[in-house]
């Protein structure tokens, strides 16, 4: 059953608006590079968005900073790869990889041998930044070590590599089978079928436990021999081996597919079929102006016009397309389907239904179906929404119930057709009622006990399972499900009894009804006790779908302003075991998810003016424009999601349609591409460094008298205009 429509004649009316000739060129203010050093972890290579390729270069995994594969202070490549990660906390994937080199000086990695993970016979070549050129749809590495100047583009289903030789005879090596980092390979196959065309796959089991690209390749020139290198005393490489005594360039054109071989010729024949390095270059920024355009900006400054192009762009990297050319994708239950919509995969959800599922919803009505689609569909294959879905596989990583709470966002606000909103209720029930990660002890006590089963960080958990059951209910409103909304309401409320009134935090509470003890609010001990990344400094706070209730559990509006105000400044040993609670302010942690509502909390209490102060002190002084730009793990998007729409002044509270509150707008102005022909334009009129306080708003011309806007003022179009002052008042 189809159960998905999008409206034909929206898409028509985006792609029209988008596709000029005399486009802005984007591209120009990204610098994909910001985020690839520190714990940033974001890709660098070239891809379209959204791509099921992502081609660039492949580090060997030393540690936790290479989960993409690449890491700025690398100074050692081991090839160029297909498929990455983007920003998260856990590595993957690095299927297919290719590396060209001079077989004559060939380098083996020694170096690597100090390194935990050494690899110790791996080809190798030195990486110099200064030899390095990357923008968006496009990756360059000149390598002295071997003569070779390497050159990659792509498209959404494809990579075309452009590799320049010094040697009369050179060597591509195709590596299959190393396990060079996080995953381990457990079967692959190359076959070579003439002296032009190879294909094969790679599977390998990992964070996703069982996945599998298969490719097929084309050479621009014939090859001439094969030979064999050894990778460890395990693994082994093909080389192959081709004579450029000639013509010094040889082009390599890939496609992959999560289906079959023969699905990857059918994508590589649909998508590349030529050997136009400058003119897949062209097609593959064109589609990045496309959509980096969705949202035209007149900046402070040419730092924050990088800042905020490059946040977009990585908004865009995941999901990653995961369905060929003629429809056919694996499911979330191993088997093959077949649907018109595309299919998408790496949903990093526990991130991203804060802000960059929103950001989607707003100026990317297309993609936002596919999700929807995707979403329902492994719910069908393998019986609940997704948790951490990565290349058709549920991880189950990370807690809560991320997948119903995007669901029910991309549901209320119209991603669903009326008559399949029963089956995403039905979906969100049965995700909401399994027996599994806690959700059992929470349906048995109300709340979920430390003492039982050996279950940890079950403060977290609990949280997040009541923002999830909350957004159930909202949908249960709107189709009128009275005995949903009753069960779910009450449960959404479980939170409320993991509050301790006496010091004022959430913490760990036993199966009779006591208190963990030893409490110190500051200790962030992951995956040991009570706590997700985070203390009860910060998990105290997370309850972003009931903000008055919280109000009201603190005592009222001014105890809780002053304690957000201690939140801010409140410093104290977090413990041995905290790596993921970076870009402390005080005990905010912008560095992970579960603080990014906390700024915005001061709206409810009548302190627009405080917001307005840490959001843009967050702004300025946690993103920058160079390699360690990004103060935590990027995580699919979503720390970049946060910096777009908060530059533009707005920020989604409650994750499932909730209002759009007022920050601190930091750029002068920002027009944004909601569909159908329609732009909603914010204007901070007085706007500098220094006037950092909305004075007043007007929508469309009338004067508003509250901080934020719905999300259907936003997508019906028109003007937000906010007057920016140096001296903070109350709105």
């Amino acid at each position: 059953m189809k159960r998905f429509i999008f409206l034909a004649s929206v898409a028509l009316a985006a792609l029209v608006s988008c596709c000029k000739t005399d486009q802005k060129d984007y591209t120009s203010f990204v610098d994909p590079l910001i985020g690839s050093g520190g714990h940033g972890h974001v890709f660098v290579g070239a891809n379209v968005p959204y791509g099921m390729v992502q081609v660039g270069p492949q580090q060997i995994r030393d540690a936790w900073d290479w989960c993409s594969g690449y890491q700025y202070s690398d100074t050692l490549v081991i090839g160029f790869s297909h498929t990455h990660l983007s920003g998260t906390g856990i590595g993957d994937l690095g299927d297919i990889l290719l590396m060209p080199y001079d077989p004559a000086k060939t380098i083996y990695s020694s170096e690597y041998m100090p390194r935990k993970k050494a690899v110790a016979t791996h080809v190798y070549a030195h990486l110099d930044h200064s030899l390095e050129k990357v923008s968006p749809g496009f990756y360059s590495l000149e390598m002295p070590d071997y003569g070779v100047n390497v050159r990659l583009t792509a498209t959404e289903r494809t990579g075309l590599h452009e590799y320049t030789f010094t040697a009369d005879t050179s060597a591509i090596l195709v590596d299959l089978c190393s396990g060079i980092g996080w995953d381990g390979v457990t079967d692959w196959e190359l076959t070579v079928k003439d002296e032009t065309h190879i294909e094969g796959y790679r599977r390998s089991s990992g964070w996703a436990k069982d996945h599998t690209y298969w490719f097929a390749a084309e050479f621009s020139e014939p090859v001439i021999g094969q030979k064999t290198e050894v990778i460890t005393d395990k693994e082994y490489a093909t080389a192959l081996l081709f004579d450029t005594s000639v013509s010094k360039q040889i082009f390599v054109k890939v496609g992959i597919s999560p289906v079959s071989a023969e699905n990857a010729w059918e994508n590589l024949a649909a998508e590349q079929s030529g050997w136009d390095f400058e003119g897949v270059y062209a097609d593959a920024k064109d589609s990045w102006n496309e959509k980096l355009g969705l949202i035209d900006i007149v900046p402070m400054d040419d730092v924050q016009a990088r800042i905020f192009y490059t946040s977009l762009y990585h908004t865009m990297i995941s999901p990653a397309l995961f369905s060929d050319v003629n429809g056919d994708y694996r499911g979330a239950d191993g088997k093959v389907y077949n649907n018109p919509t595309d299919q998408y995969t790496i949903f990093s959800l526990w991130d991203t239904y804060r802000t960059a599922s929103p950001l989607m919803t707003i100026i990317d009505r297309n993609m936002a179906s596919s999700v929807a689609s995707t979403l329902m569909n492994i719910y069908d294959q393998q019986g609940k929404l997704p948790v951490w879905h990565l290349a058709g596989n549920e991880t189950d990583c990370m807690i809560g119930n991320p997948g119903v709470i995007v669901m029910a966002d991309l549901c209320l606000k119209g991603f669903v057709d009326e008559g399949s909103m029963s089956d995403v209720l039905e979906a969100m029930k049965v995700s909401s009622m399994l027996d599994e990660r806690g959700q059992e002890f929470l349906k048995e006590y109300g709340y979920i006990p430390f003492d039982k089963s050996f279950e940890v960080e079950t403060v977290s958990k609990a949280m997040e399972f009541a923002i999830a059951d909350a957004c159930l209910v909202k949908v249960a409103e709107k189709l009128g499900d009275a005995e949903a909304v009753e069960y779910f309401g009450e449960r959404s409320q479980s939170w409320k009894k993991h509050y301790d009134a006496e010091t004022g935090f959430v913490r760990g509470r036993a199966s009779d009804g006591s208190w963990r003890t030893p409490f110190d609010p500051f200790k962030a001990i992951h995956m040991k006790s009570d706590f997700t990344e985070g203390n009860a400094w910060q998990y105290t706070w997370l309850v972003p779908q009931d903000p008055q209730g919280l109000i009201e559990i603190m005592g009222g509006a001014e105890p809780f302003a002053a304690k957000l105000d201690e939140f801010f400044v409140a410093e104290g040993d977090l413990g041995p075991d905290a790596n993921d609670v970076t870009g402390l302010i005080g005990q905010y942690a912008h560095g992970n998810e579960p603080s990014h509502h906390v700024a915005y909390f001061y709206n409810y209490v009548d302190q627009q003016y405080k917001c307005a102060e840490k959001v843009r002190y967050i702004l300025d002084e946690l993103y920058f424009d160079n390699h360690e730009g990004v103060c935590g793990n990027e995580d699919a998007g979503q720390m970049s999601a946060w910096y777009v729409l908060s530059a533009v002044g707005l920020y989604q509270v409650h994750p499932a349609a909730g209002e759009f509150q007022f920050g601190s707008p930091a750029v002068k102005k920002a027009v944004l591409n909601v569909g159908g022909g329609k732009t909603f334009t914010v204007v901070a009129e007085n706007n500098s460094p220094e006037n950092i306080y909305i004075l007043g708003a007007t929508l469309n011309g009338k004067t508003l008298d509250r901080t934020y806007v719905t999300y259907d003022e936003i997508m019906a179009g028109g003007v937000l205009e906010f007057t920016m002052g140096a001296q903070p008042q109350t709105l």
